[in-house]
């Protein structure tokens, strides 16, 4: 998943960029300005957003934000404790919020409640075939059996099932797991070369032909 942190504070910034990105394809933004920017060149799963922004106040970033966004989640940082700030900014479509000082692992904590709400999921672990995926392990079991999958394939996997039964380009899968490729950029076989992999480790244990090739088009997990 991708995930924009707009944070002027640049020490907690850095922070939260370290820590996310061992999970998440991650871009950061100091200003309300940069955030929009980057709204403009990408789509965003999660939007960390801080209101004590130096060029804007961050509700109205938030109002402006889920125009340009309206599918991302959208967690607000904020040292403000009153709590008019906090009913305005979940009235207006934010989907939590977290007082300064937090710890990173709420952090994460939340936005994984957040991602088996949006799903329709109960708990972290979801059956795959025959295989078990932990999304908050970020591991694959077969029969109890760890199965070793790269970074990236279980990133392209897990953001595969969490959209199952629905057509995904290899653009799209592309722009969610690496970032944004510019047109002389991109190269499917980003993608083509990860799903083989998956495929190979996982077809040594049980079939995977829930894990389908769209000709011309992109992969599909169908359940």
């Amino acid at each position: 998943m991708k995930v924009l942190i707009i944070e002027d504070e640049k020490a907690m910034a850095a922070e939260m960029l370290a820590y996310l990105e061992k999970a998440y394809c991650c871009d950061l933004a100091y200003t309300a300005r940069q955030g929009l920017e980057k709204m403009d060149e990408n789509q965003y799963d999660f939007i960390l957003l801080d209101l004590g922004l130096p060029d804007k106040d961050g509700l109205l970033l938030l109002q402006e934000a889920r125009k340009n966004c309206p599918e991302a989640s959208y967690i607000i940082l904020t040292a403000r404790g009153q709590l008019e700030d906090r009913i305005r900014g979940l009235q207006m479509g934010a989907d939590d919020y977290l007082p300064k000082p937090f710890s990173l692992p709420e952090l994460l904590a939340r936005m994984q409640a957040i991602s088996r709400r949006k799903f329709g999921l109960t708990d972290s672990k979801i059956a795959l075939g025959d295989f078990d995926i932990d999304l908050h392990q970020r591991s694959v079991f077969f029969e109890n059996q760890e199965i070793s999958l790269s970074r990236r394939e279980f990133d392209l996997l897990s953001y595969m099932l969490l959209h199952k039964n629905r057509p995904l380009t290899r653009m799209q899968l592309s722009e969610h797991i690496w970032g944004n490729f510019s047109d002389d950029d991109y190269d499917s076989n980003y993608i083509d070369v990860h799903i083989k992999n998956i495929r190979k480790k996982l077809s040594a244990f049980a079939s995977v032909e829930w894990l389908q090739t769209l000709r011309h088009v992109g992969y599909k997990i169908k359940l």
